[in-house]
């Protein structure tokens, strides 16, 4: 009985090394997936002609999140995240397509969600990502804001 347990040592070991690859990206389609995060936060959205749903998204603490876009739409789109040092986007994604994204939201306050292709966000592809408890604004410490657009009534 001894041998035959010795025997299916390395096979064993030969299977155990035959693991899929998690994160990979999908060939020429222009959807990528990501790894799922170690410790993270895995936030759904999707997204149409001109919203993203939902459109207000709360985040209980400041670390790393994962989000899964859909594009339920007829027409491409992409999704933007931005605010407290921050500023990272998906490549463009397709109708019926899907794309993930993974950022360190590492400090508590308002992030913006927004879709950057060709002025869908002035037609209402926005949103908010609120970070920890707080409500206080978004800071822009360390962000960009040259060639940024901002609209009356949003307060910052």
């Amino acid at each position: 009985m001894r041998k035959a347990g010795l025997l299916l040592l390395p096979v064993c070991l030969a299977l155990a090394g035959c693991g899929g690859g998690y994160g990979s990206s999908s060939g020429n389609n222009g959807t990528t997936t990501a790894a799922a995060p170690a410790a993270g936060h895995v936030v759904s959205l999707s997204e149409s002609e001109y919203k993203i749903s939902p459109s207000t998204v709360s985040v209980a603490k400041a670390g790393k999140v994962t989000f899964d876009v859909k594009n339920m739409g007829q027409i491409t789109h992409a999704l933007e995240i931005e605010g407290n040092g921050v500023e990272t986007k998906t490549m463009s994604i397709a109708p019926g397509e899907a794309a993930s994204i993974t950022v360190d939201l590492s400090k508590n306050g308002k992030y913006e969600m927004y879709c950057p292709i060709d002025g869908h966000r002035a037609k209402g592809m926005e949103g908010t990502i609120q970070v920890g408890g707080s409500t206080g604004g978004m800071t822009t410490e360390g962000t960009t804001t040259e060639g940024t657009t901002t609209k009356g009534g949003y307060g910052y």
